[in-house]
């Protein structure tokens, strides 16, 4: 039961940590357009963009993105760690959180427009919804499978 509990912890904190690197600094060739956090310019990221133009706070663009970023990389890095994974769940868990409660309110709206161009009305279907859930119920499932300290199950 122990081995199941490792493999299954690996496999949620290393799927938690692709989708943080893709998101952060996106390592693959040719990046969407306004989709990494780290290498948007200023003003271009559609996520935050959309968020700081609704809110009508520009603290969320691009300061908020590169916290949030910060935030997800550490939680990455404290979740390839089995020793601190657990932090890194909780960590991840409070990141994501934020992402749905975002989702979930009239600034940025489960469905997110794919274009910072207003004539645009083009969405992405609540796919990056759908993502962040999957994200926090892995988060959580870390917190839960992850083994304790030797001689506890």
């Amino acid at each position: 039961m122990r081995l199941f509990r490792h493999l299954v912890s690996w496999a949620l904190a290393l799927f938690l940590i692709a989708m943080f690197v893709q998101a952060t600094i996106h390592p693959l060739p040719n990046p969407p357009a306004g989709s990494v956090k780290f290498f948007d310019p200023p003003g271009e990221n559609i996520i935050f963009q959309t968020i700081a133009e609704r809110s009508g706070l520009t603290l969320f663009e691009p300061a908020g993105r590169v916290m949030t970023g910060l935030l997800e990389l550490v939680a990455a890095l404290f979740l390839l760690l089995p020793m601190t994974r657990r932090f890194g769940a909780i960590l991840s868990t409070i990141v994501l959180g934020g992402a749905v409660a975002f989702h979930l309110s009239p600034w940025l709206g489960r469905e997110v427009p794919i274009s910072l161009d207003p004539a645009s009305t083009a969405t992405d279907g609540g796919s990056l919804f759908m993502l962040a859930i999957l994200m926090l119920v892995a988060s959580l499932l870390v917190l839960v499978v992850h083994p304790g300290a030797r001689g506890r199950t």
